[in-house]
């Protein structure tokens, strides 16, 4: 399965450092306002889970993917992301402006009676996203404003007002519903289809004898994505006429071949990095894909 992004790879892609008190392991909790974030232009995040809670305020038209879900905002909304779903994030216009937090489990773990994983916006399969009025909107930055104020403050308890701040908007949103009509149902099946090659070819080019192919069955891609195996094989199918053991199994090949011409890496590596573990069941993987043996393929 891919690695998820950390909280150390969150700081580095964003900031290029650490905060100065961040110990990796511990709870951890950060606040931020949104146009801080995007100052080199760079919006787009990457389609993967976190190993951290994210609630975000976001205005202006945006796409959140979701697990096999689009999410199609425009206006103030208040989104929801758990580390157990993978998702990422396009704008759709030159808005910027919002707020966002993250925080880790053990944030929570000793300060509250119930689990967080077990709150409704926060659970596998739930839906994320509220839509806000204006004046929502304002009730929410003030909340974000607040976290802010207090993160920056040498308030010896600051850490225990910002989880009831966090917690105030939870149930800010548990008192509305979620925003049903966020949810677009017709290109389900091309979404989850364009993810699973989006998840495929990101494992390519194999690049040294190192590097290993990691989602290599149906159900290795259906559980990176959080949906059931059946439901992943039903929508590419449907969408490429196409198995997704077929499909993964010829973009293996196709870099087997490529591996075979440009490396002088031995049957066994490239079988290897492939993710094979016997060198016979490549051979065999490969004849019945290029209807001859790796060596002779080389030679050719």
């Amino acid at each position: 399965m891919e690695k998820s992004q950390s909280i150390t790879d969150f700081y580095k892609q964003k900031f290029n450092s650490e905060p100065e008190n961040y110990q990796p392991g511990a709870g951890h909790f950060n606040v931020f306002r949104m146009e801080d974030c995007f100052m080199d232009g760079k919006s787009n995040v990457k389609y993967s889970r976190r190993e951290f809670f994210k609630i975000s305020l976001m205005r202006g038209k945006n796409r959140y993917h979701y697990a096999d879900k689009s999410i199609e905002i425009d206006g103030p909304t208040l989104m929801f992301f758990s580390p157990h779903t993978p998702y990422n994030w396009e704008p759709l216009d030159d808005e910027r402006s919002g707020y966002f937090c993250i925080f880790t489990e053990p944030f929570f773990t000793d300060a509250i009676r119930s689990n967080i994983n077990d709150l409704p916006m926060f659970i596998h399969g739930g839906k994320p996203g509220y839509l806000l009025s204006d004046s929502d909107d304002a009730e929410v930055t003030v909340r974000f404003q607040r976290m802010i104020e207090e993160i920056n403050s040498d308030y010896p308890f600051k850490y225990d007002l910002l989880r009831t701040l966090v917690m105030e908007l939870v149930h800010f949103a548990l008192k509305r519903e979620p925003s049903e009509n966020l949810y677009r149902h017709a290109d389900a099946n091309a979404r989850i289809t364009n993810v699973f090659m989006e998840l495929l070819e990101r494992q390519f080019p194999i690049e040294n004898v190192d590097q290993r192919f990691q989602l290599r069955s149906p159900g290795d891609f259906a559980d990176s994505l959080s949906v059931h195996v059946n439901h992943l094989n039903r929508a590419v199918k449907t969408v490429t006429g196409k198995t997704t053991s077929s499909i993964i199994g010829e973009r293996l090949a196709s870099e087997a071949m490529a591996l075979l011409k440009h490396t002088d890496w031995n049957v066994s590596q490239i079988g290897y990095s492939l993710g094979f573990e016997e060198a016979s069941h490549f051979n065999n993987f490969f004849r019945k894909h290029a209807a001859q043996s790796p060596m002779k393929f080389r030679t050719v």
